[in-house]
């Protein structure tokens, strides 16, 4: 049976995994978070997603014509992060006035409906849609080459911001995380937008790469930096050896298996052979604590793990308030 096939078989194999969870992991999680929050604390989050869904829906960027050199910035959406996507572009925008551009790769869930949404608030917006990312995964990561790249991005979405927003493509790529918001200028960010020359990453709070670092070090050929968090993420195309890269996720996951910080922990292994434009802890926070989400002094928060309701509660309101 040919890789094609198989991998062909495995997709359509996805529809019983989303009913599982759907009708079991779904439901579980929810009950995790009640039982972790309280049934109060975790219906005032809930709803104050829902009131960021709805408030995503009537952004206006204070400037939609600019003028100067078009710089695209990057976002892997869909359905469930449409609307924190369009959050995060529209308070970078807020902080700077260069002439920026928003590229959104559909995660496979951007319906027809989300990407009107999406072109309503930023109308110069590009969508690179999920078939055209199969036919350059087709062209440029075949399946009979690639079979563990190709198998890995549909059970982890996260390792689609390496595969298909840097596949068959050239040139210096920044990729952001949706559940990040931005309240006083850039500065660093904006000049490496400009002029890029090296990869640029953020600070975690701690070393979050679900592998050992004697299995990255040995595949990567030299010492792992700690702490690399890749929600702001530059990187270029051209960089990027995909036989290479297919070795690691093989090796990765055949020693040690799978882990929700592969994606993360690749990225590292990559930035490990170049100086990098790294984005001060101080000033870019991952995991923000509520104090800092209610009145932001840092210049951009990563919503994280136990910062998400702070997010809700909090964060894009910080973003409307700045408008008046």
């Amino acid at each position: 049976m040919s890789l094609n096939i198989s991998c062909r078989r495995f997709s359509q194999h996805l529809g019983l995994g989303v009913l599982a969870y759907r009708l079991f992991f779904a439901p579980l999680g929810f009950l995790k978070k009640w039982s972790q929050r309280g049934m109060i604390p975790f219906l005032i989050d809930r709803w104050q997603k829902h009131q960021m869904e709805m408030a995503a829906l009537r952004l206006v960027p204070s400037q939609t014509c600019r003028s100067g050199p078009v710089y695209e910035v990057h976002f892997l959406s869909g359905e469930r992060f449409w609307y924190q996507t369009s959050f995060c572009f529209y308070s970078l925008l807020q902080q700077t006035n260069l002439n920026l551009k928003l590229v959104v790769y559909d995660d496979g869930t951007l319906s027809q409906t989300y990407i009107e949404k999406i072109i309503k608030t930023f109308p110069t917006a590009s969508i690179v849609t999920a078939q055209e990312i199969q036919e350059r995964l087709d062209k440029h990561l075949p399946a009979e080459k690639f079979p563990y790249l190709r198998s890995r991005r549909l059970e982890y979405p996260n390792l689609r911001k390496l595969t298909d927003i840097h596949v068959g493509a050239s040139g210096w790529k920044l990729v952001l995380d949706s559940d990040m918001l931005f309240f006083h200028s850039p500065i660093e960010l904006l000049s490496w937008i400009e002029s890029p020359s090296e990869p640029c990453h953020m600070i975690d709070t701690e070393t979050a790469y679900g592998y050992s670092n004697s299995l990255m070090t040995t595949l990567a050929g030299l010492e792992i930096p700690e702490q690399i968090n890749v929600g702001i993420c530059g990187l270029k195309s051209d960089m990027l050896n995909w036989d290479e890269l297919e070795d690691w996720c093989k090796q990765m996951i055949e020693t040690e298996g799978t882990h929700y910080f592969q994606e993360q922990a690749m990225i590292a292994m990559l930035m490990a052979r170049h100086s990098c434009s790294v984005m001060s802890a101080e000033e870019y926070i991952v995991m923000p604590k509520e104090q800092e989400v209610s009145a932001p002094t840092a210049k951009m928060h990563h919503y994280v793990a136990d910062s998400k309701p702070w997010y809700f509660r909090h964060g894009w309101q910080q973003v409307l308030a700045s408008d008046t």
